[in-house]
């Protein structure tokens, strides 16, 4: 798995409250059972006019143009609705590695942190802040120190703490996935066994 430690980048805002799991991946694209592909359908019925993708809808934030980055900022309550994992398996493959919001539904804050994807739960005032900056220059960059849990505005050093389970902050930061994590302390687990007689 990829490791996740220091994010600087720019950032595609997306100002839109409620995003469900069901806007960020159609549920008729959820055939496959692989996590490779599904970043081509993220916001597909946002993004085109027909499932033809002859028709891109050129106001969509993604056709804009005007930004692109690895992270994206995201409206309050992003990734309510169903539970499908795939909803963080095409945000990853499309290529963001860090999603920032005000509020995440648990279950997608889950799903994406076991996808190593990143979720940064910031006040409403500074996502207001991150967006405003960013829609009025693309360019802004964002940096997103996970060992610290601080996400900045590189620009104006305006900055905000972020919380983040222990266990899956040292999955992220490591690479590592469950069995990953239990190889790494197999040393502890075995002399465990060994002082308890398990």
């Amino acid at each position: 798995m990829s490791k996740l430690s220091l994010i600087q980048s720019t950032a595609i805002p997306l100002p839109i409250e409620n995003v469900d799991t069901d806007q960020i991946i159609p549920a008729r694209f959820l055939k496959a059972t692989t996590r490779d592909g599904f970043g081509k359908n993220l916001f597909r019925d946002w993004r085109y006019e027909n499932d033809d993708e002859q028709q891109p809808k050129k106001d969509f934030v993604l056709n804009s143009g005007r930004y692109s980055g690895q992270i994206l900022l995201a409206g309050k309550n992003f990734g309510c609705g169903s539970s499908r994992e795939h909803a963080a398996w095409a945000i990853k493959d499309f290529g963001f590695h860090v999603v920032v919001s005000s509020f995440f539904a648990d279950i997608f804050r889950n799903n994406a942190l076991n996808n190593f994807l990143l979720p940064v739960t910031v006040s409403p005032s500074f996502l207001d802040m991150l967006m405003s900056a960013v829609e009025q220059d693309p360019k802004t960059l964002i940096n997103v120190n996970l060992p610290a849990q601080t996400i900045t505005l590189v620009a104006t050093g305006a900055s905000e703490s972020f919380d983040i389970n222990p266990y899956k902050k040292e999955c992220l930061i490591n690479g590592y996935d469950d069995i990953d994590y239990l190889l790494s302390i197999r040393d502890k687990i075995e002399a465990y066994e060994k002082e308890t007689g398990i």
